[in-house]
């Protein structure tokens, strides 16, 4: 019997590349995402079904789910791929945006795993495989709510990790760095509204790309053979970083003092 992967956000960036990469592999592929009518391509494509799903809403992960076991049997692998990013200054923000940016990145992903595990629990074998960012190791001015997202979804899967082993289910992370996707381009930027931060909010952008400018970035399609890799290399490993940028961070905060690394995130 073929594999079957589950992926929300399937609709662009690295779900989509996902979803290609692992039906060219001969995988069973659920592809979910918020408006099948757009998606012209995956729908073309043997041994892939498309189901409509808003991580936020509860009803439509049930319904994916039962869609997409009833065709294909089962589901070995998900990948949380949906996420949403909000960057700016966040005494500028709003309470729905807060909200928002939890609902999808945390919330969402936290529902879409729950309703798959008693069915990996029953199988007694699965893989379950968020998609977090270098920061979600690492934080930076304007990121507060995106990256805080994200370091939730890397200690919720570290914790889970431990919970779900014994039943034969591996959790894994991708960190992934800066990618041209369309979640890279359709980044909600907050609105600031308090002049004291405007010169240097003007700042960050051109001094966080200076850093990384000289290192090759992943594409999408990097990032899904690291995700096609960590369905599949059947090894005892929580996190998978790709991207030399995203390598660079990490290792900034990682391998230097905490001084240090605030000296040199601020410089």
């Amino acid at each position: 019997m073929k594999n079957t992967v589950l992926i929300t956000g399937a609709s662009s960036g690295l779900g989509k590349a996902s979803a290609k990469l692992f039906q060219q592999n001969g995988w069973n592929v659920i592809a979910a995402m918020r408006s099948l009518e757009n998606e012209k391509e995956l729908n073309l494509l043997e041994n892939v079904l498309l189901v409509k799903l808003d991580v936020t809403n509860p009803q439509q992960i049930q319904e994916a789910i039962a869609k997409g076991t009833e065709t294909f049997g089962s589901i070995d692998v998900l990948l949380n791929s949906a996420g949403y990013g909000l960057m700016g200054v966040f005494e500028s923000s709003s309470p729905e945006q807060i909200q928002k940016q939890f609902e999808v990145n945390v919330f969402g992903l936290m529902n879409v795993i729950k309703a798959v595990l008693p069915l990996m629990r029953n199988q007694k074998k699965g893989t379950i495989i968020n998609i977090s960012s270098f920061g979600g190791i690492t934080a930076g001015p304007f990121a507060s709510l995106y990256n805080s997202s994200k370091f939730a979804v890397e200690g919720f899967s570290e914790a889970l990790h431990f919970e779900v082993s014994p039943f034969g289910i591996n959790v894994k992370i991708v960190e992934p760095g800066s990618i041209a996707t369309n979640f890279r381009s359709g980044i909600e930027m907050i609105q600031n509204t308090i002049e004291e931060y405007n010169t240097e909010l003007a700042a960050f952008i051109p001094k966080f790309t200076k850093r990384t400018e000289h290192l090759p970035k992943a594409s999408a399609e990097d990032v899904a053979e690291t995700i096609l890799g960590a369905a599949t290399d059947q090894l005892s490993k929580l996190r998978y970083v790709i991207g030399e940028d995203a390598q660079f961070y990490i290792d900034l905060k990682n391998k230097n003092s905490e001084e240090d690394f605030l000296r040199l995130m601020q410089n």
